[in-house]
């Protein structure tokens, strides 16, 4: 249908389309558009309006542009100060670009002309047109009620067209459509399909805006109801406040600031309905004051808070060894856990327990874990607890009711990823009103406590992600199951030459900031620190001596307000002056040969001890007397200990009758100090032996071991604080089971190297090492051994240097 071919300039419309015979009005910016309109100005020319494919090309070619636009005339430019144009155009004709043989400095094409037949007069008149134009004014209409923004004139117009194709032009002009729609309009040339078209797209968009028609109408409903229960609530408010109610207000709040938490569904939901009884509650009544202070409570735990973890095992570690000194293996295992969240940041929270005697750094420790990782700490004082409520919360319906001690302290962490610090777990004590430590049971399992339930709250809690590390002296007082639950790390005692360190590194700076002491006016050299320990402390820890390094530098404030010295240096000799007498004087026992008194090996709670065992025998008729506040245990080692002697009385020397018309006193030094155990029981047998042989003890010897009937010697432990007992006491010989020789390298090199181990197997090993010979007598070691005993016993007694211990521990 190509007539007449021309050539024009070219404007690309983006987003725009023009029809024939309709006048549109635009802005221009483009400088290829704004040259094209002045060409067409200068050379009195129409100009080409065509449409782009893509709204965002700047530098339009041939194909991003349509194929069909308008021919269209300039009726009017008008400069804008921006230096863009705003134009008024007048469609004419149809047209194809043929080709675009020009886009600088403006677009210019080669078109093609199209033109439309226009329909007979019969078809015009036919059913079939006047159908399709009463389709078109229905749907226009419905679209010009729904849109509401159609122009009246427009509305007029359309209803007074007859003419098919400059009807679908002229509506598809004022319609909002998409430019591709239209440009689907515009492309039709046969003018019947043209409306046809039309009348498709006139029916989408009417259904699109019954749609919109529809949603805005709820939407309405919906904010009718919002302001008209908004009213209400703000004239109930208004009489509230006039009344001094404000309940609703404050159930309103809790509402919201449940929501914002975004909590878990059951949680969520339980709080909501918490909320919704305290709005129904009276002004004033109890009920409502209970359930405002459990949501109060609820609202407190840091839910969706946590601080951002440190997993870095170099700053664990610098933060571990400026802190402290010694703890080696504790350290180390530390570290691990650490290099673990550092491999694995989503895994469960540890539960570490730390045991050690008073004084040795379990809770320092626990402080510094938590510096070290960047969480928050909340200590917990377990001693002395022994309501089961302390732990998990009351019940809301008892007065005063409060969420246990394990909520609390998250409360007070701030966060939900924080390092609990259960002190002194071995001390829970139970009775009527519950066992807290059963209680414990929950809280400390990884694989239970992420929906852990106060019996205050009634919501699940998420424990998993906290760290526990607990403390306690002793695992003899926790029971199984919540000890099988935690990882045990044990903290033994320090040696002298640890605790030196530790006075100088961390007690005496201390110590001196805290007196307001500068470092150059109270010096104390190692070789006083190291007095003190020896004869002003007797403990496993540092607490004792940190008290007497503050003692002394008080004795150093003193002199420097009266004016006696400018600077004190403290020596050996001023001691006794500034911390008065001696209270641990070395022990003479370990350094006279005595008859019937043996140096025993105790561990205690507070570390080593050294354990006086005395022996008297006195005509009588047979009768054992054991005193010393001794427990079941140890009153049995004796009675095994006299039968092991009874049975070998021969062997050993002793008169055969001794147990019928002897008296055997056993005592124990210090009888206000409870003690129990086997491990005395060598201790008992040599000294009831030196008693009835009147043979005397060796001088410098201490021995540790369990004894059976038939002279065997089993195995004991804590034989690290047994050996520093040993150490501090000025032992040089211990005899040890020979089955605890792997437990030496676990002794520190310091004590090794000081002490000689003696291992023994039987009692006649422990007598031949032990007691010197009697008068007239020759040692047991010499005489033939009985054959029950010794054919499978080996040798009586083989002493074993520091050289051979060495040995031994290195196979």
């Amino acid at each position: 249908m190509g007539l007449t071919t021309t050539n024009l300039p070219v404007l690309a419309l983006r987003g725009l389309t023009v029809f024939p015979h309709m006048d549109l009005t635009f802005d221009v910016e483009r400088p290829i558009s704004i040259a094209a309109l002045e060409r067409a100005m200068e050379a009195e020319q129409d100009i080409f309006l065509v449409t782009q494919r893509e709204i965002g090309v700047e530098l339009p070619a041939e194909e991003d542009l349509y194929q069909i636009g308008t021919v269209s005339h300039i009726r009017q430019i008008l400069r804008l100060s921006s230096g863009s144009a705003r134009v008024m155009v007048e469609g004419r004709r149809r047209a194809r670009l043929r080709r675009l043989w020009q886009s600088t400095p403006y677009l210019q094409a080669n078109l093609e002309e199209l033109a439309e037949e226009p329909p007979s007069e019969a078809s015009r008149r036919s059913p079939r047109t006047e159908a399709l134009l009463r389709q078109t004014w229905n749907l226009f209409s419905e679209y010009a009620q729904l849109s509401g923004s159609v122009p009246e004139e427009v509305v007029t117009a359309v209803m007074d067209d007859r003419d098919v194709g400059h009807l679908a032009d002229f509506i598809a002009q004022n319609l909002s459509l998409r430019h591709t729609d239209k440009q689907e309009i515009l492309e039709e040339l046969a003018p019947f399909v043209r409306l046809r078209k039309l009348n498709g797209l006139l029916a989408r968009e009417c259904s699109i805006l019954g749609f919109e028609h529809e949603m805005e109408g709820k939407i309405r409903d919906q904010l009718i109801r919002a302001q008209r229960d908004q009213i209400l609530r703000t004239q109930i408010r208004v009489l509230q406040n006039e009344l001094g109610e404000d309940d609703e207000d404050e159930a309103g709040d809790y509402c919201r600031k449940i929501l914002e938490l975004k909590l878990g569904e059951e949680a969520e939901e339980h709080l909501l309905k918490e909320a919704g009884k305290l709005s129904r509650q009276p002004y004033g009544s109890a009920e409502a004051s209970v359930i405002r202070n459990y949501l109060d409570v609820c609202l407190e735990v840091p839910w969706n808070t946590e601080t951002r973890e440190r997993v870095s095992v170099d700053a664990a570690r610098k933060v571990l060894e400026k802190e402290h000194f010694g703890l080696e293996k504790v350290k180390e295992r530390i570290l691990e856990t650490i290099a673990v969240r550092q491999m694995n940041p989503k895994g469960k929270g540890q539960i570490l327990c730390l045991v050690g005697p008073p004084g040795v750094g379990k809770t320092s420790i626990a402080v510094s874990v938590a510096k070290a990782l960047n969480r928050k700490l909340a200590r917990l004082s377990l001693g002395g607890v022994r309501d089961e409520a302390d732990i998990r919360g009351h019940r809301r319906t008892y007065i005063g009711s409060m969420p246990g001690r394990v909520i609390d302290a998250v409360i007070r962490g701030g966060s939900m990823n924080p390092l609990l610090l259960l002190d002194e777990i071995d001390k829970l004590g139970s009775d009527y009103r519950g066992d807290p430590a059963s209680a414990l049971l929950e809280v400390l399992d990884s694989e239970q406590n992420h929906a852990f339930r106060d019996h205050y709250m009634e919501i699940p809690v998420d424990l998993s992600r906290v760290m526990f590390i607990t403390t306690a002296n002793t695992t003899d007082t926790i029971p199984q199951p919540l000890l099988d639950r935690m990882e045990v790390l044990r903290l033994t005692s320090y040696t002298d030459e640890e605790k030196v360190e530790i006075a100088r590194r961390h007690l005496l700076p201390k110590q001196l900031a805290e007196h307001g002491l500068k470092k150059s006016a109270l010096r104390v050299g190692d070789d006083v620190l190291r007095a003190v320990i020896r004869d002003y402390t007797r403990e496993s820890g540092v607490r004792l001596l940190e008290r007497r390094i503050a003692a002394l530098c008080r004795k150093a404030d003193m002199k420097l307000v009266c004016g006696e010295a400018k600077r004190l240096t403290v020596t050996e000799e001023d001691l006794p002056k500034l911390l008065d007498c001696q209270p641990y004087p070395p022990a003479l026992h370990t350094e006279r040969e005595e008859v019937g008194v043996v140096n025993g090996l105790a561990w205690t709670e507070s570390g080593g001890e050294i354990l006086e065992v005395e022996v008297n025998v006195m005509e009588g008729a047979g009768k054992l007397e054991l005193t010393g506040n001794l427990g079941d245990v140890m009153k049995e080692s004796a009675q095994a200990a006299l039968s092991c002697i009874r049975s070998r009385a021969e062997v050993l020397g002793v008169e055969a009758e001794f147990y019928k018309n002897k008296d055997i006193h056993v005592h124990f030094p210090e009888g206000a100090v409870p003690k129990d155990g086997p491990s005395a029981g060598i201790a008992v047998t040599t000294a009831m032996l030196s008693a009835l042989t009147d043979r005397k003890i060796r001088a410098g010897i201490a021995m540790t071991g369990e004894v059976t009937l038939r002279g065997r010697v089993l195995a004991i432990g804590g034989l690290k604080e047994k050996t520093m007992a040993a150490l501090r006491n000025g032992i040089r010989t211990v005899l040890i089971p020979k089955d605890n020789l792997r437990d030496l390298e676990e002794i520190d090199q310091t004590v090794r190297a000081a002490l000689e181990f003696v291992p023994v197997e039987t009692v006649d090993q422990v007598f031949s090492a032990a007691l010197l010979p009697g008068p007239g007598r020759e040692p047991a070691a010499d005489r033939e051994p009985a054959a029950s005993l010794e054919e499978t016993a080996g040798p009586i007694f083989v002493p074993i240097s520091r050289e051979d211990t060495e040995a031994v521990l290195r196979q």
